[in-house]
């Protein structure tokens, strides 16, 4: 039976800037990956591979509410769903984190305020090597320390799109998006962001949790990573204050391990999956859930992804470099939040024929590609304890109602008519989730909410610093923690807790 001082369970944006965080603290720690490394090869920019035959995805199925399997966009892997994220960073509002009135309901008001993590996303900014541009976002939070890259160029056509809009009185501002920049002493030509949003990059301009923060964290000598091992169960003591072991599946051999300090990085569902199928007398309803919370609320935002066609064909490869976010927290005749509006990585052919059952009238699926521009609409889901992860007869069931949905609706409904009178659009097609295809349920990429933190224990699995009120040795460092899901992409928010409860255990609890 091996011991170490920490174990990780999952290298995505949490467990890999948490191992990274703790990697100078002299302690043993292991991270633990269920998958293996990507493999560099050139299927990982092709779109009939990665996008129609899921050669990235887990095999696995899941269950929706009405017990339909299907087959969840979730990537099993060294740096998790960062590895084909398209690293677009943002800092949740500042009054994300306060109590938000919706059309659908209340969004609760979190435990902690922008501030307690301010430093730590300018952190997880420079090691996820953000481009932006400060003061450009009407909505950003406070922040006095310019981004450490400047923003990325706009091609050409995306440039039209970007001043039309702005002309038509928007305030479209340069995207944050997480890219290495080029390394001069491996590097002889300029590189082209091509593939990029839903793709492995095996240029590794892409910032994700294992180039830009695990690959450092294993420079130490005290940092070890198994791969190929999942985590099937963890154990308490008989008084059920702490994790006194830990089940993996090691090359098809079950081993145990016991480590003083255990973190849950696995992600906002297989998390709260894996304290769930460790019930045990002590906790019956699962693992660290005294409270009953583990495995609901789950958020993974109200999503969708339009494509506009216009008679001016768009020759972008990387169209992923502004955003809108004018009717993020109300419109002129809705006063309640309606989202966030980005560009998305431009689309071809594949992918749109995947997405798209016939094509537009006047338009094969070759020509759409060439003349698209390629959005994608985030707005607020709200917490519902009925929507929640379960784990029965051997699979993952998400069952999820959507909710809040009059905001979403008008947001493409703004971004439509922005559109249509700021230049020479001529025809939309709204497209599935992104990932999701038929399926919007299996676009788990912005997965939140299992595992909410608070002051409570009676409302909340976690404190403020991410540790279970049940068991002390035990963290969840992942999207599980989030109270509400705001309307920006969760990873810098994950990347920047990481950060901070790294900070919490070296100085408060290692020594």
């Amino acid at each position: 039976m091996k011991h170490y001082d920490i174990i990780i369970v999952g290298s995505g944006a949490g467990g890999s800037t948490l191992a990274y965080q703790l990697s100078n603290s002299g302690k043993q720690i292991l991270v633990i990956e269920r998958g293996d490394f990507i493999p560099i090869e050139k299927e990982n920019w092709d779109s009939e591979e990665v996008f129609v035959k899921n050669r990235y995805t887990t095999s696995e199925r899941w269950l929706d509410k009405d017990n339909t399997e299907f087959q969840p966009g979730q990537h099993y892997n060294v740096g998790g769903n960062t590895k084909l994220y398209g690293a677009a960073l943002f800092r949740m509002r500042e009054n994300d984190f306060n109590e938000v009135k919706h059309y659908g309901g209340v969004s609760p008001k979190w435990p902690i305020s922008y501030y307690d993590l301010k430093k730590y996303y300018l952190e997880a900014e420079k090691l996820y090597a953000v481009h932006g541009e400060r003061g450009s976002d009407p909505t950003e939070p406070d922040e006095e320390n310019p981004y450490l890259y400047p923003p990325l160029k706009h091609e050409p056509r995306i440039q039209q799109v970007f001043d039309e809009l702005k002309a038509s009185g928007l305030h479209p501002f340069p995207l944050p998006i997480g890219v290495n920049p080029d390394n001069k002493d491996k590097s002889s030509a300029p590189f082209i962001l091509d593939r990029f949003d839903g793709f492995p990059d095996p240029t590794e301009h892409k910032a994700d949790a294992h180039v830009n923060t695990l690959r450092l964290a294993l420079q130490h000598e005290n940092v070890e990573l198994w791969t190929n091992t999942q985590v099937t169960k963890l154990f308490t003591n008989a008084s059920g204050s702490e994790i006194s072991k830990i089940e993996v599946l090691y090359n098809g051999e079950l081993l145990t391990l016991t480590s003083d300090l255990v973190i849950l990085s696995c992600g906002a569902i297989n998390s709260a999956v894996l304290l769930l199928k460790s019930a045990n007398d002590i906790y019956p309803s699962g693992l660290a859930n005294s409270s009953g919370i583990v495995g609901r609320n789950y958020m993974f935002h109200n999503n969708s992804a339009m494509i506009a066609l216009s008679t001016t064909p768009n020759d972008s490869k990387f169209g992923k470099t502004f955003g809108i976010n004018d009717y993020y927290h109300k419109s002129d005749e809705f006063e309640f939040p309606l989202g966030h509006i980005q560009m998305l990585g431009k689309s071809d052919k594949t992918q749109i024929s995947a997405d798209s059952p016939v094509p537009a009238p006047g338009f094969t699926f070759d020509m759409m590609a060439k003349h698209a521009v390629d959005f994608w609409l985030a707005s607020e889901d709200l917490p519902d304890p009925n929507n929640r992860i379960t784990f029965e007869n051997g699979k993952i069931k998400i069952n999820y109602t959507p909710n809040n949905l009059k905001g979403h609706h008008l947001l493409m409904d703004k971004l439509k008519y922005n559109l249509e009178h700021s230049g020479n659009f001529s025809h939309f097609l709204p497209k599935n989730i992104y990932f999701g295809k038929d399926m919007p349920i299996g676009a788990v990429a912005h997965q939140n909410g299992t595992i909410r933190f608070g002051n409570d224990p009676k409302s909340s699995a976690l404190d403020t610093f991410c540790r279970s009120h049940d068991i002390k040795n035990l963290f969840v460092v992942d999207g599980s923690f989030f109270v509400s899901s705001s309307a920006v992409n969760p990873a810098l928010t994950i990347m920047a807790m990481a950060l901070r409860v790294g900070d919490y255990i070296k100085n408060e609890i290692l020594k």
